[in-house]
Formats: structure tokens, C-alpha cells, sequence
């Protein structure tokens, strides 16, 4: 950012969200829709905030109820201004003026489906509104493919823009035009007040134009230039899946760059996804069929996946999470996950822990060097240092009304196929028996065995099983028991 736009922000932002976006064929606001872990609305709040704006304002209309509650939980401070009728561009501005209607000063309008317009762009628009002088400064873009997009026509030198035709009113000769609108501007608040009370219905759509706004300047002898931008994904809105899923797809490749330049290795960036929200250190691994999402933070020198996705999760130096699905939990450095572990929200692993195959984790705490190694549930646990719970072991933690916790103590050894009733304590550096079901206290050093005394009973198979292969087995294994008794 310059010391220009750092020194002084924007009077206001007006993001227009009032469209219906039926193409997208959702119940739920084709705002709140998400790139890269994120409402689209959310993107474009966040590149509007870059101005430091002393007025910010969204114009909803088509479910409004849902873009309200999103706005209070992602820009509390956003004043909406309601759109009643989708009456055009022109009169959602209008509508976006009304709560600061006697503002002075720059307005920016922008768009809330344009999701890789970033705030940085914005910048640039307003420092060359600033250095031109201008009454509207509008952004625009070349396109190979321009039609459905209003064209820019340019004064007979090609400096200054002297309208932007819609596509529907375009003549045969203006529809060649490569220029097109991206529909992003600055104005003087003055000058989009007077153009917006002169605006008329009189076009092919019979609706409000704000495009005309940049007419009615040049016809007042007012400066109104365009800044070309290269990066046309920046002015691509979202109007149905197709476009979310590539919006999606180029948003994640950047992302992806972005990481690899900063020194993250990413074996394969085509089955890599991740949030804008990640944090990924230099030196971390990712790879393939890897989804980092939310708040997820990897230290350096961490290898993620394969096939692993985590969301919200730490992620300390030096640990490898392989085949795993985790939701806010931390994973301590030099620790070892999976493959094939479930960590659960309050999951908590301590340096050089290990939560291995097969193993779901919930609201555990497990301490460093400890080990949950194969086939285990441990749900509200306690896991002291260096303690080791073996395979099969079962936290039953619920008992149909209320979950109770079980403590672990350090150095401690559980036996495989053990059941820990909760509430339970196994004491420091005692063991559990294989086989056991505990449902006491384990003292300091104790050996507690929770079990039936083993019996077998003589001529049971011949008895209750007589001649089934089982019997026949039986039979033959006696028979060279007894063989070999006497040789």
C-alpha cells in the first residue's frame, strides 16, 4: 500500500449484493457461497476494507435475511442498505447512497461476486482516480471473448472513456470492442449523486443503468478515465456452479503458488487444496489429496498427507499427520499421526506423541512421548507422559446421561482389548492387564486385572458339537496329541 492511500481512505464503499443469482439454483444467498474456505461476500469486505473506508455499505435485496446474519457474524460494523426492486446497477447505487447520502469525497462501488478482486487492486484503482483528477475512474479489462459485457468507447485521442455501451444497446462496430467494464469504479460523490437523479429507463432493458453515470460526466466537461487490468480474474464475477468450481480452482492454484514460493513443498498442486485462512511455514510437505482448511497453522519442517484433511487444526514442527481427517485439535511437534486416525475437536497431542491406525480421538489430552498406537476410541482422556494404551483399548466415556472423564498417569501401560469405565484413574507408572474392564482406581505402581479366571472344559465340542467339521477337527488333533505320546 502507498503512503498515499495509507495517509488518507475513501468517504465510502458501496458493494452491491442484491442480485437474486438464480443461476447458481441454491436455497442458500449465491453470496454466501465459498471460495477458498470463504464467502464471497467475506472476499469482497475484505478487499473493500483495504481502503480504510469511513462509510461501508451493502446493498442487499434477494434473500436478505440470510446476507444479513452472515454480515453480523463476518463485518459487524457494515451498514445494508435494502434494494427493494431489481430495478439495475443504477438503482442499487441509489439504494447503497441512502444511509450516507450526504457523504463527500470518493465513493467506491464494487461487486460482492467478484471474489479475486483483492484490495490491492482497489488501491491502484483509487491513487489513479487521485493522479488524473478524475470525476469517475472505472476499471476495465481486455477480453478475447467480450460479449454479454458493456464496452468501453473512448474519446476520438483515446484517453478519456466517453461511455460504456451494454452489450443488448451495442451497435454492430461497439461490439467489437475487446475493452469491457468490469463494473468497479470511484467517483466523486457529487458527480454520482447528479448522475444517478438523471439516470432514465430508456435502454433495451428498460432499467437503470449506472454506466450511464460516466455519460453524464463526460457530457459535463468532466475528467473520467479507466485503469486496464491484466489480471481479468480479478473482474470475473460468479454466476452459476460451473463458474464457482473455477473460480475455486484458480483461486487455489494461487494459493498454492504462493506457498511454494515461500518455501512449502507441494508434490502435487492439482490434489492440493487449502484455505486463504492456512499458515504454512517453509520447509513443511504436503502431499497429494491434501485439504488444509480454516485456521489450520503447519510448522516447519511438518509432512501433511497423503490423503489427509485437517480443519482447524495446529500442527507443530516436525510432525507427520498421514491419511487423517482432524477438526480443531493440535498435533505437538515431532508427533506422529495416522494413517487413519480421526482427531476430534479437543484433541491435543504432546511433543513426540503418536495417535496411530485406526484410532479416534475426542477432547483427549495426550501427553508427550505417550502412544495410542492401533484401534482405539479415547473420548475425554487424560494421557499422561510417556504412557502407552494398547491395541483395542476403549474410553467408555458415556453412560447414556452424562460423559466422565478417564486420567492416564504417566508411564503408565494398558493392555490391549481393555475397557477404561469412565470415571476412572490409572495412577503413575502402574498397568492394566490385557482383556480388562476397569471401573476403580489404579494406584501408583499397581498391576490391576479386571478379568474372569480362565477355564476350559474337557469334551465340550464332543459333547454339544458332535460330528460338525469343528468335532472332526478336534478329533484329528487329539488323535496326534496321542500319537506323538507315544512315540
Amino acid at each position: 500500500m502507498s503512503d498515499q492511500a495509507q495517509a488518507r481512505g475513501v468517504a465510502g464503499v458501496v458493494v452491491l449484493a442484491a442480485g437474486a443469482g438464480t443461476r447458481m439454483k441454491s436455497t442458500k444467498s449465491k453470496l454466501l457461497h465459498q471460495v477458498a474456505g470463504r464467502s464471497m461476500l467475506s472476499h469482497a469486505i475484505s478487499a473493500a476494507e483495504a481502503l480504510t473506508p469511513q462509510n461501508l455499505v451493502v446493498v442487499v435485496g434477494h434473500q436478505r435475511e440470510q446476507v444479513e446474519e452472515h454480515l453480523t457474524e463476518i463485518a459487524p460494523h457494515v451498514v445494508t442498505a435494502v434494494q427493494e426492486n431489481q430495478n439495475g446497477t443504477g438503482d442499487a447505487v441509489r439504494c447503497g447512497l441512502a444511509p450516507i447520502h450526504d457523504i463527500t469525497g470518493e465513493v467506491v462501488v464494487t461487486y460482492g461476486d467478484v471474489p479475486l478482486l483483492t484490495g490491492e487492486t482497489l488501491i491502484d484503482l483509487v491513487e489513479a482516480h487521485r493522479a488524473h483528477g478524475d470525476a469517475v475512474t472505472l476499471l476495465t479489462a481486455e477480453l478475447d471473448e467480450p460479449h454479454g459485457y458493456g464496452r468501453i468507447v473512448r474519446d476520438a485521442d483515446g484517453d478519456q472513456v466517453a461511455a460504456i455501451v451494454e452489450q443488448k444497446d451495442t451497435t454492430p462496430e461497439q461490439a467489437e470492442i475487446r475493452e469491457i467494464n468490469a463494473g468497479i469504479y470511484v467517483f466523486e460523490a457529487d458527480v454520482l449523486r447528479e448522475g444517478l437523479e438523471s439516470l432514465t429507463t430508456d435502454n433495451a432493458q428498460g432499467e437503470l443503468y449506472l454506466t450511464d453515470v460516466v455519460k453524464f460526466a463526460r457530457n459535463k466537461g468532466l475528467s473520467v478515465h479507466s485503469m486496464v487490468l491484466t489480471d481479468r480474474w480479478q473482474t470475473e464475477g460468479v454466476n452459476d456452479r460451473v463458474q464457482l468450481s473455477a473460480m475455486n480452482k484458480e483461486y487455489n492454484r494461487r494459493l498454492v503458488e504462493k506457498a511454494q514460493r515461500a518455501g512449502v513443498t507441494i508434490v502435487d498442486p492439482d490434489t492440493t487444496w487449502l484455505h486463504d485462512t492456512v499458515d504454512l511455514a517453509p520447509d513443511v510437505t504436503i502431499l497429494p489429496n491434501t485439504s488444509l482448511e480454516g485456521a489450520t497453522s503447519v510448522a516447519s519442517g511438518a509432512t501433511i498427507g497423503p490423503d489427509t484433511t485437517l480443519v482447524d487444526v495446529e500442527v507443530g514442527e516436525g510432525a507427520t499427520v498421514i491419511r487423517t481427517h482432524g477438526s480443531l485439535a493440535v498435533i505437538g511437534a515431532d508427533a506422529s499421526v495416522g494413517p487413519f486416525a480421526y482427531l476430534r475437536p479437543g484433541t491435543e497431542l504432546g511433543t513426540g506423541g503418536k495417535i496411530g491406525t485406526f484410532v479416534e480421538t475426542k477432547n483427549a489430552k495426550i501427553g508427550a512421548g505417550a502412544k495410542v498406537p492401533h484401534l482405539s476410541y479415547a473420548g475425554d482422556a487424560e494421557i499422561g507422559e510417556g504412557a502407552n494404551i494398547g491395541a483395542g483399548t476403549i474410553f467408555a466415556n458415556y453412560d447414556g446421561v452424562t460423559k466422565s472423564k478417564t486420567v492416564i498417569g504417566k508411564h503408565s501401560f494398558v493392555g490391549s482389548n481393555t475397557v477404561l469405565v469412565a470415571p476412572v484413574t490409572v495412577s503413575d507408572g502402574a498397568y492394566v492387564a490385557a482383556g480388562s474392564a476397569l471401573t476403580d482406581l489404579v494406584g501408583p505402581g499397581e498391576l490391576a486385572i479386571a478379568r474372569g479366571r480362565q477355564r476350559n472344559i474337557p469334551g465340550w465340542v464332543e459333547s454339544r458339537r458332535a460330528g460338525t467339521k469343528t468335532h472332526r477337527a478336534a478329533q484329528e488333533a487329539g488323535d496326534n496329541v496321542e500319537g506323538s505320546s507315544e512315540q
